[in-house]
């Protein structure tokens, strides 16, 4: 809570402390969407001056995940501006994956619905085993490699892969028992 007392005082030892204590996670996010590290770096000194920006009058719970959310839409943004695809396979391969079973999001009525797929894929993923919703966050959320998580989780890439595919099916099914058209 130091960090946000910093920001309300609009003291400027509030962004080197935040890059400090969670430049390396908000990196992390950017590199596995971006593939570049010069793209990743301004990524993150934008989140931090988005930061700066909106605290106060926004104070986020968890500056943590404001800063996580932050950084990947700025990093996706990035990506879909063009500047970044050509250099990166991470988003590509995640997009592909996920492609089967998720809603493109296309038309009005799907984009003026995205809060109710937000909930509808929170409660999927809160009913998960703890393990497959680490492994579906760090691989969809994070971009985090299958062989980066396999190592971590001490599994082999392969049935990390399978699993990926099962929790994939399992969000289909439960999107299209909502009504939703994958």
């Amino acid at each position: 809570m130091r960090i946000i007392e910093l920001f309300k005082r609009r003291d400027e030892l509030a962004i080197s402390e935040t890059r400090r204590k969670y430049g390396p996670y908000c990196n992390k996010i950017a590199l596995n969407l971006l593939g570049s590290i010069e793209d990743a770096e301004e990524c993150v000194s934008d989140a931090l001056f988005a930061a700066w920006r909106q605290i106060p009058p926004l104070i986020p719970r968890s500056l943590r995940a404001f800063l996580g959310r932050v950084t990947r839409n700025l990093s996706v943004s990035r990506y879909r501006s063009g500047r970044a695809s050509k250099r990166s396979c991470g988003m590509d391969s995640m997009l592909s994956e996920l492609a089967d079973c998720l809603p493109d999001g296309s038309s009005i009525d799907d984009q003026v619905d995205s809060r109710a797929l937000t909930g509808i894929i929170t409660r999927w993923l809160d009913g998960l085993p703890p393990r497959d919703k680490e492994l579906f966050v760090r691989r969809y959320w994070f971009c985090d490699s299958l062989g980066e998580i396999a190592a971590e989780m001490e599994e082999a890439p392969g049935a990390l892969a399978q699993r990926t595919y099962q929790l994939r099916k399992s969000l289909k099914n439960c999107l299209e028992k909502e009504g939703y058209t994958i």
